[in-house]
């Protein structure tokens, strides 16, 4: 009986190697089909012999198959969740008021609705001038000025507020960041006013 030539075997324990090295233990586990009836000692060319090869190699391909199919499926969730967070931490960073936000919760300070500190009766006063004046911009010339107001103001808290935080005067951060809230209101506000111009 002639026997296969030892790149036949050569082959077989490359592809084994391969198959182990690329997925986890319980590839090369008890449930992997077996393929000792590949090896080139027990190549025949009897068709019993082929055909038990064919059998196994194609139970290993398919094996080899769903696990490569299972690990990419992992790999791509994997892939998507860190992608989801990455966006999340980089909106959250980009706007002064979430970023701000999200420093004092670090620092462990919680900011509840309706416990702004840093609204007084005067400010109050501001914030309803300023609504007041937007509602009655007739044209778009007279809400880009509020705008452009509303943009200074938000400037000037973002300074403030990295300064309070840097300097770790947490209380006095979270007075500006209300402020900071009411303003950025007022500037979504300016941007519907605008649209509507169009």
């Amino acid at each position: 009986m002639k026997v296969y030539p030892s790149s036949t075997s050569w082959i077989v324990k490359i592809h084994l190697r391969w198959t182990c090295t690329n997925f986890r233990k319980d590839t090369c586990s008890s449930n992997a089909p077996s393929i000792q009836t590949t090896s080139a000692r027990n190549l025949r060319t009897s068709s019993s012999s082929v055909s038990r090869m064919n059998e196994n190699s194609s139970q290993l391909t398919v094996f080899v198959y769903s696990k490569l199919v299972a690990r990419e499926q992992e790999e791509r969730e994997y892939s998507e969740h860190q992608s989801a967070l990455v966006n999340k931490a980089y909106r959250t960073l980009l706007k002064p008021l979430s970023r701000g936000l999200y420093m004092l919760e670090l620092k462990g300070m919680r900011f509840d609705e309706g416990t702004e500190s840093g609204v007084d009766a005067e400010f109050l006063m501001e914030l309803m001038e300023i609504n007041e004046a937007l509602e009655q911009a007739q044209t778009p010339e007279e809400a880009d000025k509020i705008s452009q107001d509303t943009k200074g103001k938000l400037k000037g808290l973002t300074e403030k507020i990295d300064g309070a935080l840097r300097a770790g005067e947490l209380q006095a951060a979270k007075a500006l960041l209300a402020q900071m809230k009411y303003f950025s209101n007022i500037e979504e506000k300016v941007k519907e006013k605008l649209s509507g111009f169009m």
